[in-house]
């Protein structure tokens, strides 16, 4: 209120809410400072009191925000990089008309700005500059700095089952809350779901599900408009459709980014963010699962000039993760690599990223058309999902580029038939692919608590384990402690099944050869199958045979 300080304390005067000794004596104390600001420092003035007398002075209503629960449609219809700019709160929508509480009814230079980017017709009401920072807060939750109440203190959901309401603790302390706590349990992913009773949370840890402790039923929905709010892309205002949407945080000195999808359910929307884990970027192939007989093959593979290299697995199975680290290992300053992704989950320094987006046309195809006058070295292909897509990818490798890709196959042989299927003739497919790697991840045994155990018979005969094989195996067992957190595992790695293709399957594939009579053949060339080398890792106490059971249920023999 600089500008009109003057009219405002003759104002101030003439309600005698102040004496013109305070104010000789504010005046006298202020210096070059604010005259309002030294009486407010004092007490000898408050806020409400002077806020009051101004809306009064231009007919405007003085509102207690304490009492005030906008909807999410509401706040949707202001930034918060507005409300805080403008030290403002959209409170209510009717006829069309938004009603908006600001702290200074004397400065409608700024009102009239904050209508313009509004592009509304707007009501205005009063309200303390403490309450409409403090309002803030509440109904947005950030700081008056900007920055995410991120709660990462001692707080952990068992603290706040039972006790959380939305008038004694704001929104934004439980949703941060929920992000640390899936941090700290090293959760893939977190699922919000809705149901008759209860608002369920569920955090998925080493590729399970485990159920956590749950706000109340309540709160369900200001959590999700929360989360919706922190997204910048979905709409609190719509709860029919499924929406998705990405979420970039700090959590303390980490940041997390997130993948959120919401889904309209009987019971209300349900939500799953996928923590996308950045240190993937970052992981050398041994970091992945290969024991060093199988890297030193892998590694060979991928320094070839061209080609096609394909991992296949299900969706879950760490194939991106598996592309990624080998981009990581190939990325040097004589190599140009391009990926085109659907979507780009993660952005890797030195590499060109395409993005893939089909309401533009910039579908697979089209992508990959452009990027082949790119002149590069190395493609990565997302997944090859269409004829459209393998042909382009095929023609490439046939002309001195190595492609990456994923495939959706149960093994490695399989690989093969799909891009048959697909339509790719099998001269092109038996020329162009160099191998296919599957894969599947396992749970491994926390090193800090595993402790030695004995095969069970059932295990022998399951995984066709001779028991001279395990005379000096190293077979160990799940226990838990601190580090795990109980559950006796700590992390996820892969399970591998390569396929490289010789001349002799090469031929078979133009022959049309089956896909067991080529997984006979790879047999026959030392492939080992997904169970054979989950086995080398039972017997070296890296993980469980009831994992490489479970987890290999569909291999062959």
């Amino acid at each position: 209120m600089a500008q009109n300080e003057e009219y405002v304390v003759e104002i101030l005067l003439d309600a005698e809410l102040i004496t013109p000794s305070q104010v000789a004596d504010a005046r006298a104390k202020a210096g070059a400072a604010s005259v309002l600001d030294e009486l407010l420092r004092e007490e000898v003035l408050s806020q409400e009191d002077m806020v009051r007398t101004l809306a009064s002075q231009n007919g405007m209503e003085f509102m207690d925000l304490a009492t005030i629960a906008p909807s999410p449609d509401v706040l949707e219809t202001m930034a918060v990089e507005d409300a805080r700019r403008y030290c403002a709160v959209p409170i209510a929508l009717r006829d069309g008309i938004l009603s908006v509480a600001i702290s200074d009814p004397m400065d409608m230079e700024a009102a009239d700005s904050l209508s313009f980017v509004l592009n509304r017709d707007v009501e205005y009401v009063c309200s303390t500059p403490d309450a409409i920072a403090k309002a803030i807060v509440e109904f947005y939750g950030e700081d008056e700095s900007g920055a995410a109440n991120d709660g990462t203190g001692e707080m952990t959901l068992p603290d706040m089952e039972g006790e959380t309401t939305e008038g004694d603790a704001p929104i934004i302390k439980l949703v941060s809350m929920l992000l640390l706590e899936a941090y700290n349990n090293r959760a893939s992913d977190i699922h919000l779901e809705p149901l008759s009773e209860k608002f369920r949370v569920r955090f998925r840890i080493d590729g399970v599900l485990q159920e956590m402790p749950s706000p109340p039923k309540k709160l369900h929905s200001a959590i999700i408009s929360r989360l919706k709010i922190m997204s910048g892309s979905m709409s609190i205002a719509e709860k029919r459709l499924p929406q998705d949407g990405r979420i970039q945080v700090k959590l303390g000195d980490h940041g997390l980014d997130l993948r959120v999808s919401s889904i309209p359910t009987v019971h209300g929307e349900s939500m799953v963010m996928r923590i996308l884990d950045k240190t993937a970027l970052l992981l050398g192939l041994p970091d992945l699962g290969f024991l060093s007989d199988d890297q030193l093959k892998f590694e060979t593979l991928i320094k070839l000039p061209d080609g096609i290299i394909l991992v296949t697995g299900p969706t879950g199975s760490g194939k991106t993760t598996t592309l990624y680290a080998s981009l990581h290992y190939m990325n040097k300053p004589d190599r140009k690599i391009i990926t085109v992704e659907d979507p780009v989950e993660y952005q890797l320094s030195g590499i060109n990223q395409v993005p893939v987006n089909a309401s533009i046309g910039m579908t697979f195809p089209a992508a990959l058309r452009s990027i082949l006058r790119q002149a590069p070295n190395i493609i990565m292909i997302g997944e090859i999902r269409d004829l459209e897509t393998a042909s382009i990818a095929i023609n490439a490798s046939l002309t001195g580029h190595l492609v990456l890709s994923t495939l959706h196959t149960n093994d490695a042989p399989g690989a093969i038939a799909r891009l048959v299927d697909i339509g790719i003739k099998p001269f092109l497919v038996s020329s162009s692919v160099r191998a296919a790697l599957a894969q599947r991840l396992v749970r491994y045994l926390c090193p800090k608590c595993k402790k030695p155990a004995e095969l069970s018979e059932y295990e022998y005969t399951t995984l066709r384990i001779d028991p001279n094989q395990a005379l000096d195996a190293n077979v160990m067992q799940p226990n838990g402690c601190e580090v795990c957190r109980g559950k006796g595992f700590k992390g996820r790695k892969g399970i591998f099944e390569l396929f490289q293709i010789d001349d002799e399957v090469r031929h078979m594939i133009i022959n049309g050869a089956t896909t067991i009579q080529l997984r006979a053949q790879a047999r026959e060339l030392g492939m080992r199958t997904l169970r054979e080398d989950g086995v080398r890792k039972v017997l070296s106490g890296m993980t469980t045979a009831g994992e490489v059971i479970t987890t290999t249920m569909t291999d062959a023999d």
